[in-house]
């Protein structure tokens, strides 16, 4: 039995049809992990100066501590994703269909002022459900 339900009550419109949910119900006795934000950076440090190779290694980040936990991206019932330009939501939604296709969490996209970082560009968090 799957541990969460996906609930769209009118139908999710391109380009975020694959990719997000309008609510997800988490069955009672699941596993929750609530993930820190994580940001573009490698463990050890490295940041690639564009924003998609950073969304893309935010949401590896992200899969690894998910992975220490025995959960997949699959798991996911919310992301809240963090960016600090506008002209990155379109970067944005290419990188959740390629990474994320499939996943369809409930999400919330917030511009914001900065990072704790100048050079981080976005910053993604996470809860996940799993039995």
């Amino acid at each position: 039995m799957k541990t969460s339900t996906r609930h769209d009550p009118y139908p999710v419109r391109k380009p975020f049809h694959g990719i997000y949910a309008h609510g997800v119900e988490t069955r009672a006795g699941a596993r929750i992990m609530h993930v820190s934000g994580q940001v573009g950076a490698t463990p050890k440090g490295d940041l690639a100066l564009d924003f998609e190779s950073q969304c893309r290694q935010a949401i590896t980040n992200l899969q690894s501590v998910l992975q220490e936990a025995d959960m997949e991206l699959d798991d996911i019932v919310k992301l809240g994703f963090f960016l600090v330009r506008r002209e990155d939501m379109d970067g944005l939604v290419e990188v959740r269909k390629e990474m994320l296709y499939g996943v369809r969490p409930a999400i919330t996209t917030v511009f914001v002022a900065g990072l704790v970082s100048p050079d981080w560009l976005v910053e993604v968090e996470a809860v996940a459900c799993a039995a």
